[in-house]
């Protein structure tokens, strides 16, 4: 049996702009989300780039070949309907923290760590308000509860299209210290992302590549990227 898929049915993708935000039209008809809501956008630069991808579609349209739409569409038909959930669960990552969970031994990988993620727990402290401790071994450590609060309350703030983006940032580096570090323009995305894998890099020095994690991890470098790209092109929130 032959799979049904979606076909091209628009000449040309265009950008308008009303009273509530930015659309994107296929001849002259606004795109909605999977859950035909309306596809409000937050900035032009955003509306621009979703217009680009339905543009780029040949005869069949490509879901996966389009990041920027998939984004918006998740963030107007999930994330903003349950903003409050969301929010709170990426806020808990403070509690568990990656930057905050040292290894004892070796001394060179303690270092490591040392050198690389105390001054991100220094900018946290001075920049969010935030003040995490580490601690090593996997245990957890308690960690004050006005700097968890602190987290939630700034996190609860982003609006949810960059909590779209903050989700993805937060969750595929393990920390949301290091997520915030990324959206505040502390750290670039590839700085951030090779700093969320310091503890596999050693075990790669220590015993060698493989295949099948290199591809995995270079999948979800480019999900890390993208979304710092769709916290950017969110600015207009």
């Amino acid at each position: 049996m032959t799979e049904w898929k979606a076909k091209r049915f628009w000449k040309q993708a265009t950008v308008t702009r009303d009273a509530d935000g930015w659309q994107v039209l296929l001849d002259g008809r606004p795109v909605r989300t999977p859950a035909k809501a309306a596809m409000i956008l937050p900035s032009e630069d955003m509306a621009q780039a979703i217009a680009l991808e339905w543009d780029a579609q040949q005869d069949e349209i490509a879901p996966l070949t389009m990041p920027v739409t998939r984004s918006a569409n998740a963030a107007i038909d999930r994330v903003a309907t349950q903003h409050a959930e969301v929010a709170e669960m990426l806020a808990a990552y403070g509690e568990t923290d990656l930057l905050c969970h040292r290894a004892d031994h070796p001394d060179e990988l303690v270092a490591r760590q040392t050198a690389d993620w105390d001054p991100l727990l220094d900018w946290a402290a001075d920049r969010l308000g935030a003040r995490l401790f580490p601690t090593a071994g996997v245990l957890p450590v308690a960690q004050p509860r006005d700097s968890l609060d602190r987290l939630g309350q700034v996190i609860a703030e982003t609006g949810p299209f960059r909590l779209t983006a903050l989700h993805d940032l937060v969750t595929l580096s393990g920390s949301a210290v290091l997520g915030l570090a990324v959206a505040y323009g502390r750290l670039p995305p590839d700085d951030a992302w090779r700093l969320s894998r310091i503890d596999e890099d050693w075990q790669i020095e220590q015993w060698g590549r493989d295949e099948e994690a290199d591809a995995m991890a270079a999948h979800k470098a480019g999900q890390f990227s993208h979304a710092a790209w769709f916290w950017h092109l969110a600015s207009g929130e």
